[in-house]
C-alpha cells in the first residue's frame, strides 16, 4: 500500500487540470482513516473523475509543479488546485460526511462546465 501511495505522488495531471492534492505523512492516523473511508470510493465518484486525487508526502521534496502551494506540516491537508492556482483547502480529516460537505463547497468554486451544474 505504501509503495502505491508513494508512486501516486509522482503522477501529475495535465497542465491546467484540476486535482485534489492530499499532503500526507507516514504514521498519520487521519490519513489512514481517509484511506479506509474515502480512498476506495473517491475515484469512482463524479467529483473524483473530474478532480483526481494526488498524494504528496510532506517529508519528501515537493514536486516542482506544486511549488506555489504553501505547505503545512500537519496531515492530512487537502488542497484543491485548478489551472495552477489554489482554489481552497481542507485541513485535517473530519470524517467522511464532513469531508464530503467541505469538498462540495470547494468543488463549487471550480470553473469547469461540469462543476457549474
Amino acid at each position: 500500500m505504501l509503495l502505491f501511495a508513494v508512486s501516486l505522488s509522482f503522477v501529475t495531471a495535465p497542465a491546467g487540470a484540476a486535482e485534489l492534492v492530499m499532503f500526507e505523512g507516514a504514521g498519520c492516523r487521519y490519513c489512514a482513516l481517509f484511506d479506509r473511508e474515502i480512498g476506495p470510493i473517491y475515484p469512482r465518484t463524479a467529483e473524483g473523475r473530474l478532480v483526481p486525487l494526488r498524494r504528496v508526502d510532506i517529508h519528501r521534496p515537493v514536486p516542482p509543479d506544486l511549488d506555489y502551494i504553501e505547505i503545512e506540516r500537519i496531515t492530512p491537508v487537502f488542497v484543491l488546485i485548478d489551472g495552477g492556482r489554489e482554489i481552497g483547502r481542507i485541513r485535517g480529516y473530519p470524517g467522511d460526511e464532513s469531508f464530503w460537505a467541505l469538498f462540495a463547497g470547494l468543488f463549487k468554486e471550480l470553473k469547469t462546465p461540469a462543476a457549474a451544474d
